[in-house]
């Protein structure tokens, strides 16, 4: 998982391009994110636009890992198998099949990603001052350790996301407001979802989202998180990091192949 956060946090560093974009349940997208055009996005006060960006980055992880770990034998097959699947992959995010939106939403992966990072570097004296009690020494070190890694891998890069452009105007506890219920309801529904699997890591991508905006909108210094907050956010982490270098997989096979096609 480290190696996979530093590899996604240097590619970021080096690709990121911020874009506001409009969501609408294609690609992948499902339909909890209502279809917004662009239009209405750009007249969308920041904190919202980037509400509907977290949401969308996240059904793009999702959509990038059914596509990577795509079932290849029968269905009911003795001995599944799985693997990438580039015409599933071009489906869903070749802008030429989405009407120019698939790239929008890749981006607003990569918009998901550094804000959950940057809370993780913000949140450096909550896990300095965290035992992450394990019953093991040993695993309590690694784990410790560990974190410090990503946290370092984190600050080489330049800053890519400003939190205090956001939540400083006179509406702000009301759309904090809205956020929280927003991410609640959202959780919600993924109860409703019939794949366990999918359930579990739809809820933990979610809560590690929702922890993020609480580290990065309240003071580090008073603030207390619970054990399965830290669990979410570290997991939700690393899946928009594997997703990103799944990306990055998908870019270079694409590239290879129209190589040989020329």
């Amino acid at each position: 998982c480290v190696r996979a956060c530093v590899r996604a946090c240097v590619h970021v560093c080096k690709t990121y391009i911020f874009i506001v974009s409009p969501e609408d349940d294609r690609a992948g997208h499902s339909p909890l994110v209502l279809h917004i055009d662009s239009s209405h996005l750009q007249a969308m006060c920041l904190e919202k636009r980037a509400f509907y960006r977290l949401i969308s980055g996240m059904h793009t992880s999702i959509t990038i890992h059914l596509t990577a770990f795509h079932l290849q034998s029968e269905l009911l097959s003795a001995n599944p198998i799985f693997g990438p699947n580039f015409e599933e992959f071009r489906k869903r995010f070749d802008p030429q099949r989405t009407t120019s939106q698939g790239p929008l939403w890749l981006k607003n992966l990569y918009f998901t990603y550094l804000l959950v990072l940057r809370a993780i570097t913000k949140g450096e004296p909550l896990w300095e001052s965290e035992s992450f009690f394990t019953d093991n020494r040993l695993d309590e070190r690694i784990v410790k350790e560990t974190i410090r890694q990503i946290v370092r891998a984190a600050k080489s890069c330049p800053s890519l996301f400003d939190e205090t452009q956001m939540f400083n105007d006179d509406s702000s506890v009301e759309l904090k407001g809205q956020f929280k219920e927003h991410f609640r309801n959202i959780s919600r529904i993924m109860d409703c979802v019939g794949c366990e699997k999918c359930r579990l890591w739809g809820k933990i991508q979610v809560q590690g989202i929702g922890t993020a905006l609480k580290i990065l909108f309240n003071d580090v210094q008073k603030l207390k998180l619970r054990r399965s907050e830290i669990v979410t956010l570290f997991n939700a982490l690393g899946r928009f990091s594997s997703s990103i270098n799944q990306l990055n997989h998908f870019r270079a096979d694409v590239q290879d192949q129209t190589t040989k096609t020329r």
